[in-house]
């Protein structure tokens, strides 16, 4: 079966566990932005994640580990968002690129509501990052990411309040954050094996 075929198969409607939601604090007062990510899976005998570190300048989550995306323009759909967003910072062409589904958006601390693409590509394409946005670029495995012993659970005191967030460590890469949480619900929607 086809990686993408086996994925829209393992995708539940109902989830393993309680599915993240992100930053709910004064949400109603909240001006959020719309926005979307790629979660980049690539087509291979043990799949892996693609996933971008932001350059340290950046006004948002600088320096963090991310998947590739940004706000969603006017006109523009998640889907539409995410592939271009993709493009713009590895330089993944969507002709290389076939949409799985998307996840549940999650809210960020940063008033982003982000929803998660996933989609399949091609094996060790020749990734290009953008030079202002993407410092560097990693292959993770999926397996090592849906791994609930790899997600642990910390807390944090940020804007007067102490806050729960998931890390992972892949190698030397730290991933936490509202990267780490769409990881979560990824795993908590995905029966994989």
């Amino acid at each position: 079966m086809a990686l993408v075929d086996r994925l829209r198969a393992s995708l539940v409607a109902e989830p393993s566990a309680a599915l993240l939601e992100g930053d709910l604090v004064e949400a109603r007062e909240r001006a959020w932005v719309p926005a979307a990510v790629l979660i980049p899976i690539t087509d291979r005998a043990e799949p892996g994640v693609i996933l971008t570190v932001r350059r340290e300048h950046m006004r948002t989550h600088a320096g963090q580990v991310a998947f590739p995306g940004g706000r969603i323009d006017p006109g523009e759909d998640a889907v539409a968002a995410a592939i271009r967003e993709a493009h713009e910072e590895l330089g993944i062409d969507a002709s290389v690129l076939e949409v799985v589904g998307e996840l549940e958006p999650y809210r960020t601390v940063t008033s982003y509501v982000v929803t998660p693409v996933i989609g399949v590509i091609q094996p060790d394409l020749p990734l290009e990052p953008h030079e202002h946005e993407v410092a560097d670029w990693f292959e993770a495995p999926l397996q090592f990411l849906l791994d609930p012993a790899n997600q642990l659970q910390r807390s944090a005191l940020f804007q007067g309040r102490d806050r729960p967030y998931y890390e992972i460590i892949w190698g030397k890469q730290r991933i936490w954050g509202a990267t780490a949480s769409i990881i979560v619900n990824l795993s908590r929607r995905l029966q994989w094996s």
